[in-house]
């Protein structure tokens, strides 16, 4: 059987190297790089995102129901303009 004790003792002693060794502050400079270039890559959060889509699904769907009454109205228009 492991002994978890050890196990736990071993990789808090990996843990401790790590953050005192030169990975950690590669680590953090990636990190902050990553950011820096994402900011200028002028992206949206997710959830902003989806509200803007659910805002563009609602106009289409009034554009349709406008685009199919205009053509309801032009339809009645020229039967009224045909019609003695």
């Amino acid at each position: 059987m492991l002994n978890t004790t050890a196990l736990d003792e071993l990789a808090k002693r990996i843990g401790q190297a790590i953050d005192a060794s030169p990975a950690k502050d590669v680590e953090k400079n990636v990190k902050a790089l990553l950011q820096a270039n994402l900011q200028r890559l002028d992206l949206v959060p997710r959830e902003e995102f989806e509200r803007q889509a659910q805002v563009l699904l609602r106009t289409r769907e009034k554009l349709e129901a406008l685009e199919s009454r205009v053509d309801e109205l032009e339809t009645r228009g020229a039967r009224e303009k045909s019609s003695p």
